[in-house]
């Protein structure tokens, strides 16, 4: 083997370094909110928590936005047979924006276009049982409301049923957000 062919061999090619470096600052400046151990692109840090109120007798007037659209995010725990009740996170493209608790909802505006839904138990209802949660997305038009219901199960026999976080049909959402309390939150410090 000639004396240029031995170094060939031996020598690391020139792509490693940048690519090790390009790997590195990825990492290490990815944003906080991108990086949630739920791992959908909707949900956002699992150290985020909320304080929530809810209220049967105060629900806010909404009007449809012809720039926006209206999104209503409903917690249905009508079937769920344990206390206490979950505060689940609604989060939205990485983000946690509020929390429900019990059978209640909250309404806010996205731009149109196309967007990620996280809904995730804050925390453990009781010890030993798995956090619940679920991730979609869908594309909101401008001037359009849509709902969708985060439904906790859990029952005395079986225990913990994964959430089932799916879109409703507008008729059916408004008609559960008359029947639900309106949910309020902040973000604990």
């Amino acid at each position: 083997m000639s004396e240029d062919a031995s170094h060939a061999v031996c020598r690391k090619p020139v792509w490693t370094l940048p690519l090790f470096c390009a790997l590195f600052l990825l990492v290490v400046t990815t944003p906080a909110h991108a990086q949630n151990s739920l791992g959908a692109p909707g949900c956002g840090p699992d150290d985020q928590h909320f304080d929530v109120k809810t209220s049967k007798s105060q629900h806010p007037e909404t009007k449809e936005s012809p720039d926006q659209a209206v999104i209503y995010f409903l917690q249905d725990d009508r079937e769920f047979q344990s206390i206490p009740k979950p505060v689940v996170r609604v989060g939205i493209d990485g983000s946690w924006i509020a929390a429900t608790h019990g059978t209640s909802y909250l309404v806010t505006t996205v731009d149109p276009g196309e967007h990620h839904l996280c809904a995730s138990w804050q925390t453990n209802v009781t010890i030993g049982s798995p956090k619940q949660s679920g991730a979609l997305h869908f594309t909101a038009e401008p001037g359009q409301s849509y709902f969708f219901s985060a439904r906790d199960l859990w029952f005395r026999d079986a225990g913990a049923v994964p959430m089932k976080f799916e879109p409703i049909d507008r008729d059916q959402g408004k008609l559960l957000i008359s029947q639900f309390a309106f949910a309020t939150s902040k973000p604990k410090t």
